[in-house]
């Protein structure tokens, strides 16, 4: 099973910034998605970005302040969040998606936890 490892989270003040990192326990080039959610208690789990068949997406909240990439190399995806705001507090998960015969399966790290506040 595909474990994935999230780290980078923590506290910080409105405007400071913040790089999440996941580690995959193999290759990330050959899932068909990959990207990062997050989730505050009682409210759903919200896509925050993700690259998609070589297509990055972002939520319209984090456009221009969040920036997902990835290195192949260190089977590792990271997602930079500049300009935070107090609404952006959650716990933040990595995932990733794979496809194999039909077969979409997701698979999910246990989450890091952001919390932005004065």
């Amino acid at each position: 099973q595909v474990q994935l490892v999230e780290s980078g989270g923590g506290f910080v003040q409105p405007g400071g910034s913040l790089r999440l990192s996941c580690a995959a326990s193999e290759s990330i080039f050959k899932f068909y998605a990959t990207g990062w959610y997050r989730q505050v208690p009682g409210k759903q789990r919200e896509l925050v970005a993700s690259i998609t068949s070589g297509t990055t997406t972002y939520t319209d909240s984090v456009k221009g302040r969040f920036t997902i990439n990835r290195d192949n190399a260190k089977n590792t995806v990271y997602l930079q969040m500049n300009g935070l705001k107090p609404e952006d507090t959650a716990v933040y998960y990595c995932n990733v998606v794979s496809v194999v015969l039909g077969n979409i399966r997701p698979y999910w790290g246990e989450g890091t936890q952001v919390t932005v506040s004065s």
